[in-house]
């Protein structure tokens, strides 16, 4: 089978979904002539016209204001947030009305709508454009919170998550736009399940995003050693397969949770505190969680590297774990 990047696979999944519904168009900064910042819209408008991919100003309250007024009129829109650090200059309309209409109108309105952006840190891009901030949006009732790990995750969640009539937060990592696997040519989904990445006895790792790659970098380290670690990649925050999960944990008797975000009120506190209590009986001991440490995102590339867990620091909690 072909393999493709991630970048390649969520324009590949742009490309299927308008030309399979023309109330779809695209809107964000620079996403038309330039093709967005990270360059996932490369030839979005010479295929489908600026009507339906639209540049628009440096706003954005305007961007998703405008996406929650299409989608209320019928339009199935896919608005660009360049980087999720930028989701506190719009967060009334994703917190009070993107995430509420549907609800504070019984149910006879549809939003329709994805907004597509981009975490995570490791490329030098200093501490307002590195963030992880989905803990913070796992908070807010009423929209869907999908976050990919590698490109066949991304094409599949994707297009599922288009034809998802709820409103639809989509978080690309950054650093794993070139890294590439085997992607199907044909059209297909991944709906909000979690994805078992790799089968192991001996304790579960619970992760997503770019930490799912360092972790099954760290399962095949421990592999070595004799430890089978099976590694659970989430995929959606919000609707959270917590049946998977459980079921893992039961089976291995020991948990760690990985992600980039900060350790501190991190999503991870929230799946280790569902591990606890659904799977408690099964516990051999405590839940771990590794994350970044309490500090903003550093510039300078060796601190920055220090910030973001990596292979050995997940090793390190397996061992904590199962002494």
């Amino acid at each position: 089978m072909r393999k493709i990047s991630m970048r390649q696979a969520v324009n590949e999944a742009l490309h299927i979904a308008f030309n399979s519904d023309d109330r779809i168009f695209t809107m964000g900064e620079d996403i038309a002539v330039y093709g967005g910042q990270l360059r996932c819209s490369y030839d979005l408008v010479e295929n489908f016209g600026e009507e339906r991919v639209m540049d628009t100003p440096i706003s954005e309250t305007v961007i998703v204001g405008a996406g929650i007024g299409a989608a209320i009129m019928g339009l199935r829109p896919i608005v660009e947030l360049s980087y999720i650090d930028f989701i506190g200059v719009c967060f009334d309309q994703i917190l009070n009305q993107m995430a509420k209409l549907r609800y504070m109108y019984g149910g006879n309105i549809s939003i329709p709508m994805v907004v597509r952006t981009q975490c995570g840190a490791g490329l030098g891009n200093g501490a307002q454009h590195s963030q992880s901030l989905e803990g913070i949006l796992a908070n807010v009732p009423g929209i869907r919170i999908v976050i990919p790990s590698n490109a066949y995750d991304a094409k599949g969640l994707l297009l599922h998550a288009i034809r998802d009539n709820n409103p639809v937060i989509f978080i690309e990592h950054k650093a794993l736009y070139k890294r590439k696997c085997e992607v199907p040519d044909e059209i297909f989904e991944c709906d909000y399940t979690c994805d078992i990445k790799r089968e192991g006895k001996d304790l579960t790792i619970v992760t997503y995003s770019a930490m799912v790659d360092q972790s099954l970098q760290a399962a095949e380290d421990l592999q070595a050693e004799g430890i089978d670690v099976e590694v659970v990649d989430i995929r959606s925050i919000e609707p959270l397969d917590t049946e998977t999960i459980i079921r893992s944990v039961r089976k291995t008797g020991h948990a760690v949770v990985v992600h980039e975000a900060c350790k501190k009120a991190g999503f991870g506190a929230e799946l280790a505190a569902q591990i606890q209590e659904f799977a408690f009986s099964e516990l051999k001991k405590p839940v771990l969680r590794v994350g970044a440490p309490n500090i903003p995102v550093p510039f300078a590339p060796n601190l920055e590297k220090a910030f973001v867990p990596d292979k050995e620091n997940i090793k390190a909690a397996v061992y904590d774990c199962l002494k």
